[in-house]
């Protein structure tokens, strides 16, 4: 240990929630942290991004696109990460989940094409490319859409 890492213990440092001009004996008193006169120091200070009336950088910055509130967030996978399940399983989001294939299903799953499947799996998911569809039935499984 070295005075460099000497830090407070856990928990005992307090917020930041303290009452700022309450006297000299609070340690910050009489100006309450706002130094001696000037714009910031009084009340109705300007708001943060005020450039003195010089147009403000948020507002010289052009504007680019659009973010769609309606979009969905699917989870695409391989179908060479089915790989992991036995032949003849059932196949959906909670196995997925339970096998760790997927972290998070946010909006859906969908299952692509890519890799080698050499089992016969009865796959649910919500979506799947035309290339994994046939992958999966050309095994004798099942790609049934939720």
């Amino acid at each position: 240990m070295e005075l460099s890492n000497l830090r407070p213990a856990q928990g005992s440092v307090k917020s930041d929630n303290f009452r700022r001009g309450r006297g000299h004996g609070s340690g910050n008193g009489k100006t309450a942290g706002k130094g001696h006169k000037g714009q910031k120091a009084r009340s109705g200070a300007p708001r943060p991004g005020f450039e003195g009336g010089q147009m403000p950088l948020y507002r010289r910055l052009p504007k680019r696109g659009f973010t769609n509130r309606n979009t969905k967030d699917i989870v695409a996978i391989n179908i060479s990460a089915l790989e992991r399940f036995e032949d003849g399983a059932a196949v959906d989001v909670d196995a997925l989940l339970a096998a760790g294939v997927i972290k998070n299903p946010r909006d859906g799953v969908k299952i692509l094409g890519n890799g080698e499947l050499t089992k016969k799996l009865n796959v649910k998911v919500d979506a799947y490319s035309a290339s994994a569809k046939e992958k999966i039935e050309a095994l004798g499984g099942t790609a049934e859409v939720m």
